[in-house]
């Protein structure tokens, strides 16, 4: 099986991108043979209808629907806002990336958490694959299979507290287990009792309402994001697990966060998950020695 990666940062990376992903084009010896990239997610700043991250993405809409295009590779709107009315809906700028993005070649997704926002848009944008957020935050199984019976979604990101239930996961049908996404990097602590409230916080922010930021009182949570934290957390997915543990068992997708962090950070990500060790070296040379990417 091949390992499908579905990386962050559609409108907040696009710079990254746009040298990254000639490198994986041209130089496929580069990178591992057992796996690529099914999509690439994220939402453009001042974005209603977006959630989990509060939206930075400053890319221009058309040039980044044309550097997918031109990859053939599936975007992914994050529409995952968990506080949505009716009286959104209307709103023109979300609307008009549905129907720029709908119109792709290759087919294209949205990531959503409101039942409202999902029926409006399979009446209205019925081009679109449906995923289920990680914001729901699905920590009961029973929760995540009912999720993944649901014919509205292609696939489901369960939260990461489920990614080492290995029995339970094991057990699933192979069709639900196709629909399987699950979150390999996440830093926070797998005892944090605050993360849907986090999720709403950031909902709140981008529906333009007036908060206070959400403090995470989680350990170690004031530290923010570290990679090699996230290494050490024993639910987090390296490529050692998706080798020889997921790809075994039937599962072929797996999300990788990090819309909210720097480009450095992601590229590390994408070094670590998708280049072979000893051309790392190489990636990383091609992405400095770019004059026109500002890594930092």
């Amino acid at each position: 099986m091949t390992a499908h990666f579905h990386l962050p940062g559609l409108f907040e990376f696009y710079d990254l991108y746009k040298a990254f992903l000639p490198l994986y084009r041209n130089h496929r010896e580069w990178f591992y043979d057992w796996c690529d990239i099914a999509s690439i997610y994220g939402s453009p700043s001042d974005c209603l209808w977006g959630g989990g991250r509060v939206g930075f993405g400053e890319a221009d809409a058309e040039e980044v629907f044309e550097l997918m295009k031109e990859f053939e590779i599936s975007s992914r709107l994050t529409f995952s806002n968990s506080l949505l009315k009716e009286e959104h809906l209307s709103d023109k700028k979300c609307n008009e990336l549905c129907r720029l993005f709908e119109k792709a070649p290759v087919k294209n997704g949205v990531i959503v958490y409101s039942d409202l926002l999902l029926d409006y848009l399979k009446r209205n944008f019925p081009g679109f694959y449906f995923v289920s957020s990680t914001t729901k935050v699905l920590t009961d199984f029973s929760d995540f299979k009912m999720e993944l019976a649901r014919n509205d979604f292609s696939f489901v990101v369960p939260d990461f507290r489920l990614n080492k239930k290995i029995e339970k996961l094991e057990a699933l049908d192979e069709g639900l287990k196709n629909k399987v996404e699950f979150l390999c990097n996440e830093c926070c602590s797998p005892f944090c009792q605050e993360r849907k409230i986090c999720y709403e916080n950031v909902s709140r922010k981008n529906l333009g309402l007036e908060c206070s930021d959400h403090h995470c009182a989680a350990p170690d949570g004031d530290k923010g994001y570290r990679f090699s934290s996230a290494m050490k957390s024993p639910l987090f997915i390296g490529i050692d697990d998706i080798q020889n543990k997921y790809l075994k068992m039937g599962f072929s997708n797996f999300k990788i966060e990090g819309r909210g962090l720097g480009s450095a950070m992601v590229l590390e990500f994408l070094l670590y998950y998708l280049v072979r060790p000893k051309y790392q070296i190489n990636v990383r040379e091609e992405i400095y020695l770019d004059g026109m990417l500002d890594l930092f």
